[in-house]
């Protein structure tokens, strides 16, 4: 068996990020671009004034009061130099005419006529300045960026309609097992309905990937290779079922019979221990533990990580938060225990507790948490002890991050 960190790195040292392609520039949302992207001019691209009020000349005022002589609209310009002692009406946006260099609002001018009175002003108050945003020829967003609303709002900015991202995966899903059934059949003794495709699909939407919905292969060898080859056509091949080592497991034999080689099999942990990753004609193929909660534990610690290096991510693991146990947990066990959890965030920090049963057929277990806690063999902790936690629920993982930077 290899360790959970060896199993990682050898599937990441063989995922090679796609080819790019171009889209539209909104489509370009959590999309990683493959190049930089340069400022083709100064943001603001020149000096705005940033409220509704009056421009003038702060150096040549002389008392208090300016007479008013024009009005200048945002999407127009003022070409002619606003004479000292004078000042034009403008609105947010504008351009700050020549001869002016500082903006007072409407509300702190008392309007006398055609005349205004001012109280103390700071000289530039009220003015963006040419390129104190963005300057030309600066890198704004450099390769390997996750472009975010953000992203796509400066890009628009700095004239794009379309753009480079990297093409999105394309993952081949294939249950196996004469007792799957399709949703939609009624269970009955000896059959079960196959929810690992769809929680493994809803996996790979969830990393950014497009997944192709293979069906169910029966349990014969022939019918496993022809399945195989089909997934094929796509980037990745994830299969759950038929790795271990009963008489009907048939994919590492098929897999080989392909001429394929399988890189490892089996990982030194619980749930997963029966998870191998192959090659197959350059597609990576991962063959998953057929109980649900192994699946999908297993996905997110192998699968994803490689989705996310192939879409050109850089942060390709989940993110990790010190939490307090709320109650005393041990792993009686010689492997590395994935043990699911529920983390919430309270006044003090954050705060762990487990999800019950913890077996790999409970599914359960992983709809009533949104974490995972590493429990190595035979190890003890007790309620009030810090542990690092693994966040595997997206919405608190924005949260986290957001609380991050408050």
């Amino acid at each position: 068996m290899v360790s959970i960190e060896e199993a990682q790195q050898t599937i990441l040292e063989f995922i090679t990020p796609l080819d790019a392609e171009t889209v539209p520039v909104f489509q370009g949302l959590n999309r990683v671009t493959p190049q930089d992207h340069v400022a083709p001019w100064d943001i603001p691209a020149a000096d705005y004034s940033a409220m509704d009020g009056f421009a003038f000349s702060r150096a040549a005022l002389a008392g208090n009061r300016l007479k008013v002589t024009g009005f200048l609209p945002a999407g127009e310009t003022c070409n002619v130099p606003v004479p000292p002692g004078e000042a034009i009406r403008i609105m947010t946006g504008a351009p700050i005419p020549p001869g002016c260099d500082t903006v007072v609002p409407i509300e702190e001018a008392e309007a006398e006529g055609e005349w205004i009175a001012l109280s103390a002003i700071k000289a530039g108050s009220n003015v963006r300045k040419r390129g104190e945003d963005i300057r030309h020829g600066n890198v704004v967003i450099p390769a390997g960026s996750l472009l975010r609303p953000q992203e796509i709002g400066m890009l628009s900015a700095m004239g794009y309609t379309s753009l480079p991202v990297y093409r999105r995966a394309r993952v081949a899903i294939l249950s196996t097992g004469d007792e799957l059934l399709e949703p939609g059949s009624t269970p009955r003794p000896g059959k079960i309905i196959n929810s690992n495709s769809y929680s493994l699909a809803a996996q790979v939407l969830d990393a950014g990937g497009e997944p192709v919905l293979l069906g169910i292969a029966q349990d014969s060898y022939a019918a496993v290779c022809d399945k195989i080859k089909t997934g094929l056509d796509q980037d990745m091949l994830v299969i759950s079922g038929g790795a271990s080592v009963g008489d009907r497991d048939f994919v590492k034999a098929a897999i080989e019979g392909l001429g394929g080689s399988v890189n490892f099999w089996k990982v030194n942990m619980k749930p997963g221990k029966p998870l191998a990753f192959a090659t197959l004609k350059g597609k990576p193929i991962f063959a998953l533990p057929g109980n649900p909660v192994a699946a999908m534990v297993s996905f997110e610690l192998f699968v994803r990580t490689a989705l996310l290096k192939a879409m050109g991510h850089r942060r390709v693991l989940r993110p990790k938060v010190a939490a307090f146990l709320e109650e005393p947990v041990m792993n009686k066990g010689s492997r590395p225990h994935m043990v699911r959890c529920i983390v919430s965030k309270q006044d003090n920090g954050y705060h762990a507790s487990t999800t019950g049963n913890q077996s790999s057929g409970r599914l359960s277990s992983l709809v009533q948490g949104n974490g995972l806690v590493r429990l190595e063999p035979s190890a003890s902790h007790v309620a009030g002890e810090m542990i690092d936690v693994l966040l595997m629920d997206q919405e608190f993982e924005m949260g986290m991050m957001a609380q991050a930077h408050l």
